[in-house]
Parts: structure tokens; sequence; C-alpha cells
């Protein structure tokens, strides 16, 4: 049987790559630490408009690790710059979100196939499992916030069960986009009775060994994902214009 509590010692789902949890963080990494968190729960809604000064009073610090943290997330296409103006943070497009789902659609649907072949006993699909059963929870309580929280932990234990690091860590660069997106959809969109469905497809493919099942129910349930968060995210837009 496969071992599924085997975890890699170097890499949490969620972290940035940059970022070790033994080293104290200097105060460049705090910043860019606080202002993603700031970004990616809503605290700096996208669209918004902020000068340094403000942003350094918020985390209180100066405006020089601020000023730090604010290039590097320019360069990863959290916000822009604007001389004499400040910062914006940029909203998470539908194009956007079309490119990442096609890699996590791929890469996804290869770590449930991958699981698949694990030959893992029942044990080892408990917290699979578990988050599966909050998620069903959740959508009798009709509590979208907490199917959310459930969903992110289903795909986060999928692509640990798959046991391919290179996996986990392009799939942790994404995963914060895809909650941001969520963030501004999640109460525009049903209640999600299909995509738990969907997971328990790709659940029963693991448990039971079918690894060509495993890929192809996980690879159409993010499809359909991605068009409704695609297809919302358009409507957003449009109600923003």
């Amino acid at each position: 049987m496969g071992d599924g509590r085997l975890r890699s010692p170097s890499l949490r789902i969620g972290t940035p790559l940059n970022e070790t949890s033994s080293k104290p963080q200097s105060n460049v990494q705090r910043a860019l630490h606080e202002l993603r968190d700031m970004i990616f729960t809503g605290q700096l809604a996208a669209g918004s408009n902020h000068l340094e000064s403000e942003l350094a009073a918020m985390l209180d610090m100066s405006r020089t690790p601020v000023r730090e943290a604010v290039l590097m997330l320019e360069g990863q296409g959290l916000l822009e710059l604007k001389p004499r103006k400040g910062v914006r943070i940029l909203p998470v497009s539908p194009e956007d979100m079309r490119e990442i789902y096609d890699v996590l659609t791929e890469l996804e649907s290869l770590a449930a196939e991958q699981a698949a072949q694990k030959g893992y006993a029942p044990h080892d699909l408990e917290d699979l499992a578990r988050a599966i059963e909050d998620m069903e929870v959740a959508v009798m309580a009709e509590d979208l916030e907490r199917w959310a929280a459930a969903d992110d932990r289903f795909h986060a234990e999928l692509v640990r069960l798959g046991r391919n690091r290179r996996i986990e860590m392009i799939v942790s660069m994404m995963r914060d986009q895809v909650r941001r997106a969520r963030t501004t959809t999640l109460f525009m969109r049903p209640m999600p009775l299909k995509s738990n469905e969907a997971h328990r497809r790709v659940y029963q493919a693991i448990e039971q060994g079918d690894a060509d099942m495993a890929r192809a129910a996980h690879r159409a349930h993010r499809q359909q994902a991605r068009e409704m968060l695609v297809d919302l995210l358009e409507r957003h837009r449009l109600r923003a214009l």
C-alpha cells in the first residue's frame, strides 16, 4: 500500500517559494507577505488606488521596504505602480483565469492519475474524504465560504497525494490567484451541487485505483469550473464598466 502520509519537508502548500519558516523575515519580506495577503483577501480591493505612504502606514513601517515589495508585486502582475499616482491593485481578468486554469487542469489531472496509481489504503484518503464531507455539509447549510475553504483543502490534498513535488510547487504559485478570483465571484455563483458530485467521482476513482478515470473525471471537473469562473468574471467586469 502507498504511504499517504509522505510529505515534502521543503515546501508547504500555499507558501511562497521565497519564504522560509525557520528564518526571521526582513521588512521587505514582511511587507511583501502582508500586502499579498491584503490583495488576496480583498482588503486591498481590485481596482483600488493607494499611495505608498498609505500602505506604509497600514503596515506600520517605512516607505522603503514597502516600495521594494510593491515593485516585486508589480512583477507578479498583482498591481501597477503609476508615477505620481501611487499604486493600483489590478483586477483578476478572465484572460488570466483561462490561462491559469489551463495549467491547473493539466497538472491536477496528472496528480489525480498519479494518486490513483499509488494503491492507497482507505485511511490514506481520509483527509480527501473529509474535505468532500465538509463541502456537502456546507452546501446543505448554504454556506459558500465554508464550502470554498473545504474545496481548497480537497484540491491541496489531491495534489499532495500525487506525490510530485514539482506539481505541488507550480500549483501552489497559482492557488492564491484562484482564491482571489473566487473571492470576487463566490456570491455570484449558484450552490455547487455538481462540483461536489465531481469531487466524489474523483475520490472514488482514486480509491479504486482507476488512474484513467481519476484523470478524466478531474479534467472534466476543472474544465467546468473554469468556464463558470471565467463567465462570472466577465459578468463582474461588465458590471464594473
